[in-house]
């Protein structure tokens, strides 16, 4: 087969499964956005945990090209019909009830979840990195399977895409200030992050020093600080959704690698063990861990003094590997079957 012949291929084939997510989502029953409603607050769970991605999430459970396409859709013609007042066109026009839904789960998630993630970050965190741990794994997995071929190309967007999420996990925070245009920097560099699969927009926050920072102002419902960071957010999103939608339509095998070796590299940072090297105080006063090193469970309880809970984190693993298998099996199942 011919280079074009296999680049209109993929084209077509990425253009089809577009078509079909818009058709989908147009048949949605009450069933279906509810379990739409679960996957966006597991994105949101996933979010607020420094190494792991929204977008992993999203690409597993089979809706990150249709929350691409609705990001994009906020545009020019999005505009038009806001400024006809055509709010029925406009909602169509951006798959207004995908977002709707979506972000309302990742909303709800953000604001319930949150504080039991950092308690079991504060208090059992070798267990929850075990699950996500085996949740990166299969992930990464299943979206390798998406790649047709693996040319010197692909490969190389691959090795690339793991050393640059590696030497994401090992750089050191800076100190940064809080004024807003750094604030609004922050929400868009965070947010195309989150929307990467295997690039934590949280971890993200945290080498920009701003991670504890936005969850103090959340949680203090500080306006000025959220807005800004918002809009920082939004900014963000609406430019990189269309520049990582170009990348999937015309180099789709060498945007997976790379989406790949991201997921892959960030392992660095959700090993469960770690010893901490460095330490700093946040601004209330709490000592965080700043620099640490990945060590073997049979050296953790040696090191640190503290219980590896080897068994437990080994099938917290493969719980969080099964998850995702099961979560692409059926979404497949369901492609098969439209």
């Amino acid at each position: 087969m011919s280079a074009r012949a296999i680049f209109i291929r993929r084209h077509y084939a990425y253009y089809m499964e577009s078509v079909k997510e818009e058709t989908n989502t147009q048949r949605r029953t009450v069933k279906e956005y509810f379990l739409l409603f679960s996957k966006g607050v597991g994105m949101g769970a996933a979010d607020v945990v420094p190494g792991v991605s929204g977008g992993t999430i999203a690409f597993i459970t089979g809706i990150y090209g249709e929350l691409l396409n609705a990001i994009r859709s906020v545009n020019g013609e999005a505009v038009k019909l806001l400024l006809r007042f055509d709010l029925k066109g406009l909602w169509k026009h951006i798959n207004g009830s995908f977002l709707l839904v979506l972000l309302a789960g990742i909303g709800f998630s953000v604001a319930s979840l949150s504080r039991l993630i950092l308690f079991l970050l504060d208090n059992y965190p070798e267990l929850l990195w075990s699950f996500f741990f085996g949740l990166i794994v299969a992930s990464a997995i299943v979206v390798g399977k998406k790649i047709t071929s693996w040319t010197p190309a692909v490969v190389i967007a691959a090795l690339a895409g793991a050393a640059i999420a590696y030497y994401i996990t090992v750089a050191t925070p800076a100190q940064t200030p809080e004024s807003y245009w750094f604030i609004f920097l922050s929400g868009s560099i965070a947010i195309c992050a989150m929307i990467l699969p295997g690039i934590s927009g949280s971890f993200i926050l945290v080498l920009l020093a701003k991670y504890e920072f936005i969850l103090g102002a959340v949680k203090e419902i500080r306006l000025d600080i959220i807005g800004t960071f918002a809009v920082g957010c939004v900014t963000g999103i609406l430019v990189f959704s269309h520049v990582l939608n170009w990348m999937l339509k015309h180099y789709h095998n060498i945007t997976v690698a790379l989406l790949t070796g991201f997921m892959v590299g960030s392992l660095n940072k959700v090993w469960p063990w770690k010893n901490t090297l460095q330490t700093y105080t946040d601004r209330h006063g709490v000592v965080k861990p700043l620099v640490q090193e990945n060590v073997l469970p049979t050296e953790y309880l040696q090191i640190t003094g503290k219980e590896p809970y080897l068994m437990y984190a080994i099938v917290l693993a493969i719980l969080g590997f099964l998850l995702v298998y099961l979560v692409d099996r059926f979404t497949a199942d369901n492609t098969a079957e439209a």
